[in-house]
């Protein structure tokens, strides 16, 4: 090769080249810019193709490792902290930075957005302001024909989005509004979708009584499924049964535990209390609520539905004579039952009577019935929106907002949901 510094003697013979050792110089020229390319070129792929090998190097040496420590009863692995495998460079590159990020908590901090809908805002204001966040941006209108439009106003790629929207009256018109959110987030490349149902409408329809009927509690199940919903959060659904129509993960939480803490701070005394359940088919949750409650004693009514809310009591089981009396429903709709079995729990002695229920229905004339002075206070959460036409005296409205924010926060962060069970 020639010197790339040429002295003054060298210079005449340089300048005497032929032309075919100038065709050859730039011919070399070209072959070497075309070399340098192609190696920039490549250098990806080879550190990719190095690191497989790498990694399938380190996956086979981990398995004979624990062969040879099996043979001798050993586990090598016991102390060690594992991180789940990759499927690929891309993702060993991801789940490494999302495990550094997450410090010494192993927790994986993904983006959190939750988005209202129109059934209950001030419900879900209440929920954002507990995880000190805003609600997601979005536009929901209806058209002239009633059809529903929903837009996302915000990017959610890559995000977990829960929405907000309890399928209350008009439960149609706000399922259909649901169904149309989880559309439009569903193609918004989000991560994934929960769907927070304080009240669950077409609970009730969770089994045939009769033939040919429909068990509309699963269609809408499906409908949520199949519209892209990823989880459900249920709140004091009426028949825990629907859980099982869902085929994805369905977390449920006692909105109870809510007015358990109410109840707690009177000044009651232990023995004087009794928890009442109104029907045969609440005794389970009555029975759980009675022993957070000092451990109090149960007392049932034995009640005949004769159709769509209309039922008649029967009996009572159990003794309430003298005693503050503490009835617990899932939910107060027309009302009929309580105010039958508060009549009762009088009659038979109770010195009073309260009425305690997560989601307050209220169809008429559930208002007449409750604030005509049978009941000493009527319990109620802001699970359903509350107005200013379902307010009487006797009413007590508390709320869920925090209940509900501490529940998103710990499905967000993959952390169990304690308050699943009452009589944890």
């Amino acid at each position: 090769p020639t010197s790339s510094v040429a002295t003054d003697a060298a210079a005449p013979t340089l300048a005497r080249a032929t032309p075919r050792s100038s065709t050859m110089s730039a011919m070399c020229a070209v072959i070497a810019r075309a070399n340098a390319s192609r190696a920039r070129h490549d250098a990806p792929r080879r550190t990719m193709r190095a690191a497989a090998t790498a990694t399938t190097t380190m996956r086979r040496r981990g398995e004979s490792v624990r062969a040879h420590a099996s043979s001798k009863g050993e586990d090598p692995f016991r102390n060690a902290k594992f991180v789940p495998a990759a499927s690929s460079v891309f993702d060993a590159v991801t789940q490494d930075s999302m495990y550094q990020e997450s410090g010494d908590e192993g927790v994986l901090r993904r983006k959190l957005k939750v988005f209202s809908g129109s059934a209950h805002p001030a419900l879900s204001e209440e929920i954002a302001n507990y995880l000190g966040m805003d609600l997601g941006e979005l536009v929901i209108k209806k058209f002239a024909d009633g059809e529903v439009y929903v837009q996302i106003l915000e990017s959610i790629r890559g995000c977990d989005v829960f929405l907000v929207q309890p399928t209350c009256p008009p439960t149609n018109d706000n399922l259909m509004e649901l169904l149309v959110m989880i559309d439009a987030c569903r193609r918004a490349s989000c991560r994934s979708i929960t769907c927070v149902i304080p009240y669950f409408g077409y609970a009730r329809a969770d089994r045939r009584t009769a033939g040919r009927e429909s068990i509309a509690a699963k269609l809408v199940a499906n409908l949520l499924t199949e519209a892209g919903c990823t989880r459900v959060l249920l709140m004091d659904i009426h028949s825990l049964q629907t859980i099982g129509y869902y085929d994805i993960p369905v977390d449920h939480i006692y909105g109870e535990s809510v007015i358990l803490d109410y109840l707690t701070s009177k000044d009651f005394r232990p023995e004087d209390i009794v928890v009442v359940s109104p029907d045969v088919g609440g005794v389970p949750r009555a029975r759980a609520f009675a022993k957070k409650l000092s451990d109090a004693p149960l007392a049932i009514i034995d009640k005949r539905r004769t159709g769509h809310n209309k039922s008649q009591v029967m009996n009572l089981i159990g003794e309430v004579d003298g005693k503050v009396a503490i009835m617990l429903d899932d939910m107060i709709d027309t009302g009929g039952t309580l105010l039958a079995g508060a009549e009762l729990l009088r009659a038979q002695g109770a010195r009073e009577v309260y009425a305690c229920a997560t989601h307050a229905v209220f169809s008429p004339p559930a208002v007449d019935r409750l604030s005509s002075g049978a009941f000493t206070e009527v319990i109620v959460t802001n699970s359903i929106p509350h107005t200013a036409a379902r307010d009487f005296p006797q009413l007590t409205v508390l709320s869920v907002g925090n209940l509900l924010g501490e529940t998103i926060w710990k499905v967000h962060t993959d952390h169990p949901v304690g308050n699943s069970n009452l009589s944890k």
